[in-house]
């Protein structure tokens, strides 16, 4: 089975409360590697929406969503909503 990689770009608006997501995503970690984050990353073509950007690693595109959709991850997502503007995607590897 490929692996799959979310791709998330972030828009924060109350760092302090970003801060708290972060404590609460980091803890939620399990099954994800972080590959990448760059607080500014530098598009290339089109709009590129977020000055800074995440990529996650998992197992499998079933392993990425269980994390995503898991409780204990969605209770940080609830603080990641009202402290940033963000967008996601989850997409699968090759292989």
């Amino acid at each position: 089975m490929p692996k799959a990689y979310i791709v998330i770009t972030e828009d924060v608006h109350d760092p302090e409360k970003f801060a708290e997501y972060g404590k609460l995503a980091g803890k939620a970690m399990a099954g994800a590697t972080l590959l990448a984050f760059d607080p500014s990353p530098q598009p290339l073509e089109g709009d590129w929406h977020g000055p800074q950007t995440v990529i996650l690693e998992f197992e499998s595109p079933d392993a990425a969503r269980a994390w995503y959709e898991s409780d204990q991850y969605q209770e940080a997502a609830k603080i990641r909503q009202s402290a940033a503007h963000c967008t996601g995607a989850l997409v699968t590897g090759l292989g």
